[in-house]
């Protein structure tokens, strides 16, 4: 995980992060996904600085890997040391059940974030069990923070981002605000509001941003909850059978068995329906029913 003093921000990964959440849906499929409704609690990560920091660092590993539930027997550990390294962590995958994770020198000092890196490390531990991952070792590092976070231990690397005028701090290769992105993501299916977790003001102000980018997905055509604007684009290129530049969405074939294409906004399947009525349609990756103006 690097950890470096120039803080990129935006959405620059947004299309691998999709392609994660949809891997991570085909993988443990929507009742899989559903065994996480509830985050990692703040009071089973907690790290402080009066803590003894190798039994601090094993009980906050063990509360981590409880909540990941990690498939297989046995059950597995992590042993967990700290050392001087370029990384702020990193994990050896080997046949387990015990798997050795070494972390920055600096969290000696900065307790508070040992829970952010331990979460990013023992998802890699997670995802080597599930054999889930990306042929890019860079985007495999994406989908990574997005099973973190979407599984519900992520919001800790997200609070672990600090930055003011004169110093920053971020964990993982997601932008802080596609941490949010994700974040809101996960929120939006099990309505769940991570607001009182964050100590990181800057943390904080990312998740906002990320759930305001995450909201529009859910109003783009052909859902029902559309503005009236892009309803009326999406009518006018209906009607010509061709979608504009930067459309969401493709039209196939013509006349009454039309069909138009689309991401579903939560696991970002891609979903055909008949083009030009009202109906639901049910997501066959993630179990969503989305109501569409077609």
């Amino acid at each position: 995980m690097p950890n470096g003093n120039e803080v990129v921000h935006g959405f620059p990964h947004l299309d691998t992060v999709r392609a994660a959440i949809t891997a991570l849906y085909r993988r443990l499929s929507a009742d899989g996904v559903r065994r996480y409704a509830t985050s990692v609690a703040p009071t089973d990560v907690a790290f402080g600085e009066d803590d003894e920091l190798h039994t601090g660092a094993q009980r906050v590993a063990a509360a981590l890997v409880r909540h990941l539930g990690l498939p297989g027997l046995p059950r597995a550990r992590m042993v967990v040391s700290f050392r001087a390294m370029e990384h702020a962590a990193s994990v050896e995958l080997a046949a387990g059940p015990e798997y050795f994770i070494e972390l920055n020198d600096r969290f000696r000092r900065h307790r508070r974030d040992v829970g952010a890196a331990l979460a990013h490390e023992i998802t890699h531990v997670l995802l080597h069990r599930l054999d889930l991952g990306f042929p890019d070792p860079a985007e495999n590092e994406i989908l990574t923070d997005v099973v973190t976070t979407y599984l519900g231990a992520g919001w800790l690397l997200l609070d672990a981002f600090r930055e003011d005028a004169v110093s920053s701090q971020k964990l993982g290769y997601l932008t802080p605000e596609e941490f949010g992105y994700v974040l809101a993501k996960r929120a939006e299916v099990f309505g769940e509001d991570p607001s009182p977790w964050f100590t990181s003001v800057a943390g904080y102000e990312a998740w906002t941003r990320g759930r305001e980018r995450a909201a529009r997905d859910g109003r783009r055509p052909p859902l029902e909850a559309a503005g009236w604007a892009a309803r009326h684009r999406y009518a006018l290129e209906r009607r010509h059978g061709t979608a504009g530049a930067g459309a969401s969405y493709a039209f196939e074939g013509t006349g009454g068995s039309m069909r138009v294409a689309f991401a579903c906004p939560v696991c970002w399947q891609r979903l055909r329906v008949p083009a030009g009525r009202r109906l639901r349609a049910r997501c066959r990756v993630c179990g969503t029913v989305l109501a569409c103006a077609s």
